[in-house]
This record gives structure tokens, sequence and C-alpha cells, in this order.
């Protein structure tokens, strides 16, 4: 089993810059950070596979960067240049398959929030 946890949601303006962090009881392959909006599907945002490449939504392309740190056991979502559209709640999963949907992954987190204003 795998526990992961989210921190780091806030309420920001729009154009700020927030980081999302996600503390795992250990860190396995195939990682990832989901968004959800209000009234809509989990998406996957960006991800980071077993080759520590990282694949991103189109959306946020050039605005977040995803990456971990394997001592601390910890992995992160630096978002920048945020909107409005952001807003929802972000979940970090574990353990999925190369570009996998939510409910592929085999560790998820509780979520976090971010609301971003205009």
């Amino acid at each position: 089993q795998v526990q992961l946890m989210e921190s780091g949601g806030a309420s920001v303006q729009a154009g700020e810059s927030l980081r999302l962090s996600c503390s795992a009881s250990r860190l396995i392959y195939s990682l990832a950070w989901f968004h959800q909006a209000p009234g809509k599907d989990r998406e996957a945002v960006a991800a980071l596979h077993v080759d520590d490449t990282a694949t991103y939504a189109d959306s946020v392309q050039g605005r977040f960067n995803i990456s971990k740190d394997s001592r601390k056991k910890m992995l992160y979502l630096q978002m920048s240049r945020l909107k409005p559209e952001d807003s929802g709640t972000y979940y970090c999963a574990a353990g999925g398959p190369y570009l996998g949907t939510w409910s592929q992954y085999s560790y998820r987190g509780q979520g976090t929030q971010v609301t971003v204003s205009s």
C-alpha cells in the first residue's frame, strides 16, 4: 500500500504561482497530478513516467512543472501564470499506466483545493 497526501492548495490571484506537494509513504513508479474543476471530470494535467520523462496536458504546457524528490518521498506540481480555469481540486496519484486515467492509478490522494481569482 502507498498513502498519498496533498498539500499546498490556496486561493490566489490570476497570474500568480503556487506549488503543490504530495507526500508519499513510498515513492513508486508512474506518478501524476489530476485536476477536477467544479462540475467536470477528473483529468490528468501532469505525469512523471518510469524514465522520469514528463507529460503535460495542453492546457498547462509551459506553465506547470511536475517533479519529485525521491529522498524525501515527495511529488511536486509547480504551477505558474495561474488562470481562473485552473481552479478546482488537485490530486496526486501513483502506480498507473502511461497516460492512464484516474481509475487506472492504484494509489490516489484525497486532494487539495486551488482557487484562482481573476
